[in-house]
């Protein structure tokens, strides 16, 4: 699985905010009252910008891939991600399908949205807003991260509704409740580091800026 493919399903996971929360109930604990307010912070965002930092380590040969550049959001189903480190690549989601250009590469692949493309109906139905995120997850623990005025949430799967996620961290902002780092962790002892800074909410976006354009001696490829 590539930067762009581990940076997507991660960051998907940003848009938790999007989905309708559930209204409190009895018993609810300081981690699920957070993980709904940052719902209710975010349930009207239409678009979102930010700057991102990505570190993937691969344990088998023990290194740490790293990225850096900056990723846009518009519901539904559009994002863009513009790498500027190591090197420039793209991985935009145009509302129908996937296309990501490797850096140096004169090919572009392209794929259809759907479950399949996505490695489950998870991040699927939270990047639609059609999903609820405590349907799937539940908070296992919530830890104040000493002097940094933060919140970690440690987000693990009720039952088999997210097939490729062992747990996800979210690093929670306590006053502004803008999520800040997403960890996601595999089954296959993987795991996929996202840091979010300069956060725009509803940032005014060029019409075109999720179209997918093809460059003279770029070729398209599906599958």
């Amino acid at each position: 699985m590539g930067l762009g493919h581990r940076a997507a399903l991660a960051a998907l996971f940003l848009l938790v905010a999007v989905v309708s929360p559930n209204v409190s109930g009895g018993g609810e604990t300081d981690g699920d009252a957070l993980l709904r307010r940052v719902a209710e912070r975010y349930g009207g965002v239409k678009t979102l910008s930010a700057r991102f930092r990505q570190e993937v380590p691969l344990e088998n040969v023990g290194i740490v891939r790293k990225a850096a550049g900056r990723v846009t959001f518009q519901r539904p189903l559009r994002m863009r991600w513009d790498y500027q480190v190591p090197g420039k690549q793209l991985f935009l989601a145009d509302g129908e399908s996937f296309y990501f250009q490797p850096p140096d590469s004169t090919r572009v692949f392209r794929r259809k949205i759907d479950e399949g493309a996505l490695g489950g109906r998870i991040p699927l139905l939270l990047l639609f807003g059609k999903g609820d995120i405590t349907d799937y997850f539940r908070v296992e623990k919530a830890i104040p991260l000493e002097g940094r005025k933060e919140t970690a949430l440690r987000l693990v799967p009720k039952g088999d509704g997210a097939p490729e996620v062992r747990r996800v961290d979210l690093v929670v902002d306590d006053a502004g409740l803008a999520i800040r780092e997403i960890h996601l962790y595999d089954h296959l002892g993987g795991s996929n580091h996202l840091y979010l800074d300069d956060i725009v909410i509803d940032p005014v976006l060029p019409a075109d800026h999720f179209r997918f354009r093809e460059s003279p001696g770029v070729e398209v490829v599906d599958g």
